[in-house]
């Protein structure tokens, strides 16, 4: 199983060192990670595989937003990406 995470948010130190750390806890491999610096604006999207997650996506999700230094960061499951963009 697969999920999305983005992060948006004033570009500063220590980001994707945050969101990692947090996954890796959680038990999430991240497969693929973007990132960019858009003017001062940090934007990432990572392709985690959470098969091997302990506890919950909702569990997961509120951690990264305790600790989303006032970014906005989204966690979705891969079915759930893949209905969205599906036309």
């Amino acid at each position: 199983m697969k999920a999305v995470v983005s992060v948006i948010g004033k570009d500063r130190v220590g980001i994707l060192a945050m969101v990692s750390r947090i996954l890796a806890e959680a038990g999430v491999n991240i497969i693929d990670v973007t990132q960019s610096v858009l003017q001062d604006y940090f934007v990432m999207i990572m392709l985690v595989d959470i098969s091997e997650m302990k506890g919950e996506l909702s569990k997961l999700r509120g951690e990264l937003e305790k600790n989303s230094m006032g970014m906005k960061i989204n966690v979705m499951h891969e079915d759930i990406f893949n209905s969205m963009h599906r036309i």
